[in-house]
């Protein structure tokens, strides 16, 4: 299926394209379409296996100059009759180096792996024209899904319905606020920001329902895009890695001219036995190797990381502590990254008097105080209308997910929901001023107004 601008296109048009309708593909064009296009998921690098990781802390420059070591020792005590100790010694040292590094890299690699299952495992369709609910995975192109508040978008797809349709691409765009979709077609220039009438994988849906048509899966989305150049980056190794290397070739090579130099005075001008000072002259290189050095060093950069992780702080690779040491300038997208993307009331102004109120995100947790002293927050006539005006002229609302808070709708109202929710107000106060009527925000007035029944007849705005 050839790539094309869905954005510019009128939707009959694009469902035509894509050799599809609106009551959805059969089953059977679907199973099709799934072995030509693949699954719909993003494809990942080859995963290094735990033994991989192992085996690659061996890789070392001077870990290698230390086994060598070893292997020296061990055939010098042999030919003396001697103990293997200092085999023994360099060996455990290498082991131990190496359990190190690997449980620290494994562990971190543990954690970025939990932090990649965000996936949307289900998804609503239309398939023979009945609504079924299916794995992501298997989405293919001309699908028809059906997505509501909540919903996280599970392939990029054109808007053939949408109703008061909200979506935050905060995790695309970086635009934190939620974008207002419609179905008006666009030139073939606008950018991904600019695409109203799409939805992207990864968004989220925060007001409203629509009906979309699946354009693009897996690799081929704009996720899979980013993913596919993240991957193709060749990642520099850290400079710790690169000095140590060099410092490893450096120290090899002076210990072989040293051992090569001491050999030859030995024989040619000393006028030793050749076994004697084969023997003195591999002592000599064994001893020049500081063998304590790499535990030294990968015991120094995991108390880093540990201290990292206490801060929330994953390090992948024990080098890159080294190199977040001399970082100066660090650029990162905010939202999502830095920030949690979740607006929290902190202070409330209303004639004259200031309120602080503690807590963040969406936690529903919370104190009110006035200077300092906890206070009542409905205590009050003047602050209870505030506060039950911002939770009842509000489309959002709170839920709980697992562990955590989470508000469905726009984030600014958001925050006006838990406030109300922290000082008390809930269901039962929609229940108790249910909404008759409403005028939604629009540019030109620069408000929204709801109109409830009062819960003593009559009726408030």
């Amino acid at each position: 299926m050839e790539k094309r601008n869905w954005h510019s296109e009128e939707i009959d048009s694009v469902i035509e394209h894509l050799e599809s309708d609106r009551g959805g593909l059969s089953e059977e064009e679907a199973s099709r379409r799934l072995g030509v296009f693949g699954p719909n998921e993003l494809k990942e690098e080859k995963k290094t296996t735990a033994l991989e990781l192992f085996i690659g802390q061996f890789k070392s420059i001077l870990v290698i100059i230390l086994i060598i070591s070893a292997l020296v020792s061990a055939y010098i005590s042999f030919k003396e009759g001697e103990a293997f100790t200092d085999t023994y010694v360099i060996l455990i040292i290498v082991v131990m180096n190496a359990i190190l590094g690997f449980v620290q890299e494994y562990r971190a690699e543990k954690a970025v792996e939990a932090l990649k299952r965000m996936v949307s495992p289900q998804v609503l369709v239309l398939r023979d024209g009945k609504e079924s609910s299916i794995d992501s995975k298997n989405l293919v192109p001309g699908d028809i899904i059906l997505l509501e508040a909540g919903s996280r978008v599970p392939a990029d797809s054109r808007l053939i319905e949408a109703a008061n349709l909200q979506v935050d691409e905060a995790a695309l765009t970086g635009e934190s606020t939620p974008v207002t979709k419609n179905l008006r077609v666009l030139s073939a220039e606008a950018g991904i920001g600019d695409r109203k009438n799409t939805v992207f994988t990864g968004t989220v849906i925060t007001g409203g329902r629509a009906v979309a048509v699946v354009t693009e899966t897996g690799m081929r989305t704009e996720f899979g895009k980013i993913a596919g150049m993240v991957q193709s980056v060749v990642v520099e190794e850290p400079p710790l890695k690169r000095k140590m290397e060099k410092m490893g070739r450096q120290l090899g090579a002076i210990s072989v001219i040293l051992t090569i130099w001491v050999f030859l005075i030995g024989i040619f001008v000393h006028q030793h036995e050749l076994e004697a000072m084969f023997m003195m002259a591999v002592s000599l290189a064994v001893s020049a190797i500081p063998e304590g050095l790499p535990a030294v060093l990968t015991i120094t950069l995991a108390l880093g990381v540990s201290r990292m992780a206490r801060q929330k702080a994953i390090v992948r690779k024990l080098a890159s502590v080294e190199t977040l040491g001399s970082t100066t300038v660090i650029c990162s997208d905010k939202t999502g990254t830095l920030t949690r993307n979740e607006m929290t009331v902190k202070q409330l102004s209303y004639c004259d008097n200031v309120i602080d109120i503690s807590g963040s995100g969406y936690e529903p947790t919370g104190e009110f105080t006035m200077y300092g002293e906890p206070i009542d927050p409905l205590g009050d006539p003047d602050r209870e209308l505030l506060l039950r005006i911002g939770f009842l002229n509000n489309d959002s609302h709170l839920q709980q997910n697992g562990g955590s808070w989470v508000v469905f709708g726009d984030p600014t109202e958001g925050a006006l929901t838990v406030l109300g929710v922290k000082a008390g107000l809930g269901e039962e106060t929609k229940k108790a001023y249910p909404r008759v009527a409403e005028i939604p925000f629009d540019s030109t007035r620069k408000m929204m107004s709801t109109i409830h029944n009062g819960p003593e007849g009559g009726r408030v705005a």
